[in-house]
């Protein structure tokens, strides 16, 4: 799949790494500490040379209880950044996004991947009676197809309403697969997140991550996101800051189920933990 102008191999031979930069006051994990621009590129350096393969941009904090902001102040959020780092870096950018108006404005200033929580959905869960879209631009999966960007789509419900929990995840990733095709995006511009951590309980999480395999049989690129979430701060019953060795087993469980990306915080620590796993596999 090409994402910018990178070729990434999804043959689950390697994982990639997607370091995460949060432009917002109030993220669960690092709120306020890069919202700074200098500081926001600085810290994008540093992650380019610990590994990251590509950078995901967020306006919006999506922890339990985040304040919603307006759709203006997050395009002029995300939008100003992304230009600065396609400028000064030469790495493939991905906006994390709901709202179609700003993954509209965040692949016209250059982000070359959707990341998008509701996979899809979001238009058909909350629009208005009558109407396709939340939005007066389009659904969510016609901007993606429009701007013909490979897009990440992720597992989320309202509530954590299940009747067979492993089975009702994948129906509802084959239904956003089915809105994807229906917008006119391609298959092959598709990555899967099961979304830990969105629309689930605690014992959900654990279940999604005692089964990477059963994504499997979408035959789509997978990446895992876990990094620093309540999942592992539940398990080892640590705060926000103290996630990264729960973050980084993870990591490695990612590798040995030979899925092709994470999601994280930490790229140097979790980098060096799946090549250490990657070289043993080789054995």
């Amino acid at each position: 799949m090409k994402i910018g102008k990178r070729e990434f191999l999804f043959d689950g031979s390697h994982v990639y790494l997607m370091g995460i930069l949060n432009v917002t006051p109030d993220s669960f994990s690092d709120g306020g500490k890069f919202n700074d621009k200098d500081r926001a590129l600085a810290h994008v350096e540093e992650m380019v040379a610990q590994g990251a393969d590509i950078i995901d941009i967020g306006g919006e904090s999506t922890r339990p209880g985040y304040q919603k902001i307006s759709v203006e102040e997050e395009i002029d959020r995300v939008s100003q950044m992304i230009t600065a780092v396609k400028e000064r870096f030469d790495v493939p950018v991905s906006i994390d996004t709901y709202k179609a108006p700003v993954m509209d404005a965040a692949l016209s200033a250059g982000a070359d991947l959707a990341n998008d929580i509701w996979g899809l959905r979001y238009d058909e869960l909350y629009a208005p009676e009558g109407k396709a879209s939340v939005w007066d631009c389009g659904t969510l999966a016609q901007i993606v197809a429009k701007h013909q960007k490979p897009i990440c789509i992720m597992h989320n419900r309202p509530e954590p309403d299940y009747t067979d929990f492993l089975q009702d995840m994948k129906n509802d990733l084959a239904h956003s697969l089915e809105i994807a095709a229906q917008a006119g995006i391609g298959r092959e511009q598709i990555i899967l997140d099961p979304g830990v951590g969105f629309g689930k309980t605690y014992e959900n999480n654990l279940q999604v991550l005692a089964h990477l395999d059963v994504l499997k049989e979408f035959d789509l690129p997978l990446l895992l996101a876990t990094s620093r979430k309540s999942v592992i701060g539940l398990t080892l019953d640590t705060p926000v800051d103290e996630r990264e060795e729960g973050t980084m087993v993870t990591s490695v469980l990612a590798a040995q189920h030979h899925w092709d990306m994470v999601r994280v915080h930490d790229v140097e620590k979790n980098a060096r933990a799946i090549k250490m796993m990657e070289k043993i596999m080789t054995m």
